[in-house]
């Protein structure tokens, strides 16, 4: 009887290639979001950043004690606001990291697979 011979182009082509440009398409995927969510958080620094300018040169029209104490009860509510936002930031990128870890284990899981199957043949 004859063996068949083996083909490793076209294994290579269906395995392992599919496999690594699913994953190079998951990482990039990944890493857009990543930078998503980074530009997300720029943006709500920068809006505190500029909400707390604009209370600062809003002293500069009402001067003493009383402007005084009301900078510093605005600072203190833009404060506030600005950590609100940042938990919640905290939370998405929790759940982006997990998401983003689940999908590495998967492809790392599939590849393990297809290893020991490739063993098993040989």
């Amino acid at each position: 009887m004859t063996d068949p011979t083996h083909d490793l182009n076209g294994w290579l082509d269906t395995c392992a290639v599919s496999a690594f440009t699913k994953a190079q398409q998951d990482w990039l995927k990944s890493l857009e979001r990543f930078a998503i969510f980074n530009f997300a958080v720029a943006g709500d620094v920068l809006e505190a950043s500029l909400a707390q300018a604009r209370a600062t040169l809003g002293l500069r029209a009402v001067l003493g004690t009383q402007g005084i104490g009301d900078l510093l009860q605005k600072q203190a509510e833009l404060g506030t606001q600005l950590s609100d936002k940042l938990s919640a930031r905290a939370q998405e990128f929790s759940a982006l990291a997990a998401q983003v870890q689940e999908s590495v284990g998967s492809f790392a899981q599939a590849a393990a697979q297809r290893a020991s199957g490739a063993r098993k043949a040989a």
